[in-house]
């Protein structure tokens, strides 16, 4: 994602309708993605935790909003000391001017500012799918208020703040490989080192409840991802943005087949939540990469992501972590993946002249982006799993034993997601056929 650049008076950039219009349709793309997201989730758990599912994620679109007005927009996009900004004006986003500009370009701040504000939501909410059924809702709202100011918002500013420290490094990520996914996925396994696994983790079937939410919610998730990456170039007057649109899908679609492949040969069947979880491998991978890499470059991307992604799921029954719906496997993995392989498949020829390994520009960008992903990662995973101690010591983090067996659902949120007290219709009397007295062959109706 491009920074704002400093421009000379004589050639500043004016609004575009046209930048601005697109932008606004980038904006509700991506906010869509975290009710997709929902979906997603809440198909891959059981019946008993699946509006907690939902919750989860959707009180991410009222804390964040809130939260980004009032500071995170000025923490995570103010001026700078490298590590987080501050502008005063930013503040409420009360000291913007109707139709100032975003440094550098041709939309208004406020519509870069609620871009951004999209990506600030969805990011917690991709956390909460390593943390199913076992954890308060009280408790994850005020993680989430928490992670986002002292997680999020900085390493925003790391990564895509012209002033941050990895992106004066030369960092690339395009649309949030380290900021949104690495990030989280590094959240997720920190909180539940801390918070242990669910009842019955490895002994009882803990299988998805509804394939269709899960492959609707993959679907929006795609559907909304060509706002979350080709937006992210701001604007759509040089390709960019059409190259990154082209290369979202080219990964996804070779994550997708690469990851059914594996599983064909490795488990014998090619499974529909496979289909689905290996679309959402290759749009996280080709996120920060998308602008760097050619549309072969894509498919190799997508398809390493698709094969690592779904052997990395299975870690957690080898090293003992429960990572309910494999955010750690997906989004940490897949972030890390297609972040470090900038490093070799860069063409130098899209966003920036930068050339990785292939295309003859060494080893230098891969080191960079290792610097970027290990500092994302272990600045999310410490101060994560530290928040969630802290709340965990305090409020406790946890539901009882007790309410988690008989379901989060009810205990947290008085509510069922499936209501089957009245399938059948109603008070129409139900009856059963039974031979009539007497008769060979012949039946009557009977109140059953």
């Amino acid at each position: 994602m491009p920074p704002g650049i400093t421009t000379l008076a004589a050639d500043a950039p004016t609004l575009s309708s046209a930048n601005t219009g697109f932008m606004l349709i980038c904006s509700a793309l991506v906010m869509v993605m975290t009710p997709g997201l929902a979906f997603f989730y809440g198909g891959m758990v059981r019946v008993k935790s699946t509006l907690n599912m939902l919750m989860m994620s959707f009180i991410s679109l009222g804390i964040v909003t809130i939260l980004w007005v009032l500071y995170g927009f000025s923490l995570a996009f103010g001026a700078s000391n490298g590590f987080f900004g501050w502008t005063k004006g930013y503040f409420g986003l009360s000291g913007i001017g109707l139709t100032e500009l975003w440094p550098g370009y041709t939309i208004p701040v406020y519509v870069f500012a609620v871009f951004q504000l999209m990506f600030a939501i969805i990011t917690p909410a991709l956390i909460s799918g390593a943390l199913a059924d076992r954890v308060k809702f009280s408790a994850w709202a005020l993680f989430i208020a928490l992670w986002v100011s002292v997680v999020y918002f900085p390493v925003a500013h790391w990564v895509w703040a012209s002033d941050g420290w990895l992106f004066k490094k030369g960092v690339i990520d395009f649309a949030g490989g380290t900021a949104v996914h690495i990030n989280a996925g590094a959240a997720a396994l920190g909180v539940i080192l801390v918070i242990g696994k669910r009842v019955g983790f490895k002994k009882d079937p803990m299988r998805p409840h509804s394939l269709p939410l899960v492959m609707l919610g993959a679907a929006l998730l795609w559907f909304g991802w060509f706002g979350f990456n080709a937006g992210s170039w701001l604007g759509n007057d040089d390709g960019v943005g059409a190259v990154m649109f082209v290369n979202t899908q080219v990964a996804t679609a070779a994550a997708m087949l690469a990851w059914l492949g594996y599983e064909k040969i490795r488990h014998g069947s090619f499974t529909t939540l496979g289909a689905a979880s290996g679309a959402v491998a290759g749009l996280v991978a080709i996120t920060p990469s998308g602008g760097a890499v050619s549309p072969l470059g894509a498919i190799a991307v997508g398809a390493i992501a698709g094969v690592l992604c779904a052997m990395a799921v299975g870690l957690k029954y080898r090293f003992g972590f429960d990572d309910s719906l494999d955010v750690v496997g997906v989004h940490l993995v897949g972030g890390v993946v297609g972040s470090l392989l900038i490093g070799f498949f860069a063409t130098g020829g899209v966003q920036s002249d930068v050339a990785g390994v292939f295309y003859g520009g060494g080893f230098h960008q891969l080191g960079i982006q290792a610097i970027g992903v290990f500092s994302v990662l272990g600045y999310s995973l410490v101060v994560s799993a530290v928040l969630a101690f802290l709340l965990d010591k305090t409020m406790g983090m946890r539901v009882t034993e007790d309410e988690e067996v008989s379901g989060i659902d009810q205990t947290e949120h008085a509510e069922t997601a499936y209501d089957f007290s009245g399938a059948g219709g109603g008070a129409a009397p139900r009856t059963a056929a039974v031979p009539a007295a007497g008769t060979a062959g012949q039946t009557k109706k009977v109140d059953a």
